[in-house]
């Protein structure tokens, strides 16, 4: 029996994701500054490879090749982050005018191709500077970001239509700062809580400094997933909502409800009630980033790193990520589980009734790391993939679900952090000694798929 086709409405925007550190390369050209990125890929043993983002996709210089190829893919809207260090080299004071100008070339390069830029203010790559004095330890970092949103608010807000303030604030936390595997290499366990209330309160600051700025249709993009109990013990449970709450509601209560979950708060820094004020200044809309559902349970003193892409989790948390058996993984071995997409929309539509802005999927995507063969990457598991998971969305959308779009994570190949270049998100090929692009037979496939959309 053949599968019905897939069918959103004519208003729905189909676009693709990137970030700044995982694309740009010229980390030295154009007075950019260092990131924590530049210092953590410098450390030994730190990424797969020894690899950097030092050229990555060179895409600062390759852009125009590459809106060539979002045009030819017939996207409505393409998601790119500003780089924070490219833009203000220490974090502080005056803009960078060769940064500045480089955004400008892009955004006007995307206008003329007849794309949407929705450009991410801060995608992990903090200003070196920033870091040695605290970083997102340090309560002034959200006054500093607030600068930062505004210079770009007064720079592109006449040519942009869409706006996210953080990506993924949980990575950060977690990864970044909590168990060290993301820059800057720190493992503070629950010490690391105060760099989830200053993103919060950081984006906050930004969502009012761009507004202030001329802009408008602000959001965030925050990555969510259903956390399941490993078992039915109550030990497990326990532990699967403790984690629910750090890795999910955190990160979204305090901006929809204007309060973090049992209790989480008293051991935030700071005048958190006066916080919460400014981190829920209301949004005009959210952005979800999913890719597979978590298995959590209690600690049993042996972590499973097969559940945490192989980063150490620390002795003393009160919880451990589980693998997910029965299921098809991904090259990098995340779960497939595309029921889990549907899930989480509807559980966000559930916990928050009208207090949830309309939802944009900010990023969904797989690593499959075909190659080119015969000039070909024929890459028919992202396809399943990602049809698998648009039906999912659309199955959210026909019970109520208000989705207004979807960015595929990513347009290229680039580096995946800690994985360096060992896996492949994009729908086109990136040859990493020749910067060659080939389009896959996925970015047919999605070029395919909007078409049949367009009236």
């Amino acid at each position: 029996m053949t599968a019905e086709p897939l069918a959103f409405g004519p208003d729905f925007l189909w676009g693709v994701s990137t970030s700044a550190y995982q694309i740009e390369g010229a980390v030295t050209e154009g007075g950019r500054g260092r990131s924590t990125w530049d210092t953590f890929c410098a450390e030994p043993g730190r990424i797969k490879d020894g690899d950097t983002g030092e050229v990555a996709c060179d895409h600062y210089h390759r852009y125009a090749e590459d809106v060539a190829l979002m045009k030819e893919l017939g996207v409505d809207v393409y998601r790119f982050s500003f780089s924070w260090p490219r833009v203000q080299p220490t974090g502080k004071g005056l803009a960078n005018g060769h940064g500045l100008d480089f955004y400008d070339r892009l955004i006007d390069s995307l206008l003329e191709a007849g794309i949407k830029p929705a450009p991410t203010l801060f995608h992990w790559d903090t200003p070196q500077e920033l870091e040695d004095a605290g970083g997102w330890l340090n309560r002034d970092i959200t006054y500093r970001f607030a600068d930062y949103a505004k210079i770009l608010a007064e720079r592109f807000s006449d040519r942009v239509p869409l706006w996210m303030t953080i990506n993924e604030p949980m990575v950060l936390t977690l990864i970044g700062y909590a168990v060290g595997g993301h820059a800057p290499g720190k493992q503070l366990g629950f010490e690391a809580l105060p760099v989830a209330h200053h993103q919060l309160l950081a984006h906050g600051r930004a969502v009012q400094a761009l507004r202030a700025g001329g802009a408008s249709n602000i959001g965030i993009a925050s990555n969510h997933s259903p956390t399941w109990p490993a078992s039915s013990s109550a030990e497990d449970v326990e532990a699967a909502g403790l984690y629910d709450n750090l890795i999910n509601w955190m990160f979204v209560d305090p901006i929809l409800l204007g309060e973090y979950p049992n209790g989480i708060g008293d051991g935030m820094p700071g005048p958190v009630a006066e916080d919460l004020e400014i981190i829920s200044t209301p949004i005009d809309w959210f952005g979800l980033n999913h890719y597979a559902p978590a298995r959590v349970g209690a600690p049993t003193g042996n972590p499973d790193t097969a559940a945490t892409d192989g980063i150490p989790i620390p002795a003393g948390l009160p919880f451990e990520p589980r693998t997910i058996e029965g299921v098809e993984k991904t090259d990098f071995g995340w779960p497939i589980v595309p029921d889990a997409f549907g899930e989480i929309l509807r559980t966000l539509r559930d916990r928050y009734g009208d207090r949830l802005p309309p939802i944009y999927i900010t990023e969904n995507g797989c690593a499959i790391n075909d190659g080119v063969v015969g000039g070909v990457v024929d890459d028919q598991r992202r396809i399943a993939y990602l049809d698998s998971y648009l039906r999912s969305l659309k199955s959210a959308i026909d019970d109520g679900v208000d989705v207004r779009g979807y960015f595929q994570w990513s347009l290229l190949d680039n580096f995946e952090w800690a994985a360096g270049y060992s896996q492949r998100f994009g729908l086109i090929h990136v040859d990493y000694k020749t910067l060659e692009r080939t389009p896959k037979a996925s970015y047919n496939w999605y070029r395919d798929l909007i078409a049949k959309h367009r009236p």
